[in-house]
């Protein structure tokens, strides 16, 4: 695993866009050996105008003056062991915010960063934070509710990197994260998943959410075309 950034530090990154009046998301690249990893960070803003971060990012000055105009950065979500990589120079920059990561990912990260609660209370009934059954309690994911309709916002169990090519693209497709469609990885299937029936469950509870308009992962585009159709076909591949 790539060591923790100690200073900000910002790699190749995209600009903030706004969904439905309350969500900012920026995707980046991470430089592995013969590949660039995609990456995405997602922003909700809290009713009290209070910001979650999930999978955080450092972005130029100009990306972060249009972050912190939007709202009051409260929440860091670790969303796993695998995602720390800015965590310490986040909670640096604004010690004022709480610290969250799954209760199975929490030892991980806390050798990083202090982690304050594995259960955030939000105090927003339109935004609720999930720890991902059968991942080993390593994952987390939001669930956003708005007029327009329902973000689910994922971590690592599903990739759904479209535009690979090259060797680095040939790895992602090994690995899983990249393809002709959404999929779960199968190195998370073999490193993470400990219980396929309870993540089965828990994905086709989310296929039943008649509101869901989109999802978003964190190596991949969003998948807004029929995302509960999905969510049921990824359930179905856990066998």
């Amino acid at each position: 695993m790539t060591k923790a950034f100690e200073q900000w530090k910002v790699l190749p990154h995209g600009k903030l866009e706004k969904l439905d009046g309350n969500i900012l998301t920026v995707v980046g690249d991470i430089h592995m050996p013969l590949m660039d990893l995609p990456r995405r960070m997602t922003v909700v803003r809290l009713n009290g105008s209070r910001l979650v971060v999930f999978s955080a990012i450092a972005l130029d000055e100009d990306e972060m003056a249009k972050l912190e105009a939007f709202g009051r950065l409260a929440y860091l979500i670790v969303p796993s062991d695998k995602h720390r990589l800015d965590a310490k120079i986040w909670k640096n920059r604004y010690p004022e915010m709480q610290v969250v990561a799954p209760e199975g990912a929490r030892a991980a990260v806390a050798k990083v960063v202090p982690v304050d609660t594995a259960a955030p209370r939000f105090d927003d009934p339109n935004v609720q934070f999930v720890t991902v059954p059968g991942t080993r309690d390593r994952e987390s994911a939001l669930v956003v509710c708005a007029p327009k309709g329902t973000t689910l916002v994922l971590n690592d169990i599903v990739g759904n990197i479209r535009n690979a090519s090259g060797i680095g693209g040939w790895l992602l497709g090994i690995f899983g994260f990249a393809g002709k469609k959404a999929q779960i990885p199968g190195v998370v299937k073999m490193a993470m998943i400990k219980n396929k029936n309870a993540l089965r469950a828990q994905l086709l509870e989310w296929a039943e959410i008649e509101s869901l308009k989109r999802i978003l992962v964190s190596h991949g585009s969003p998948i807004e075309d029929n995302p509960r159709q999905v969510l049921r076909d990824l359930a179905g591949s856990l066998k």
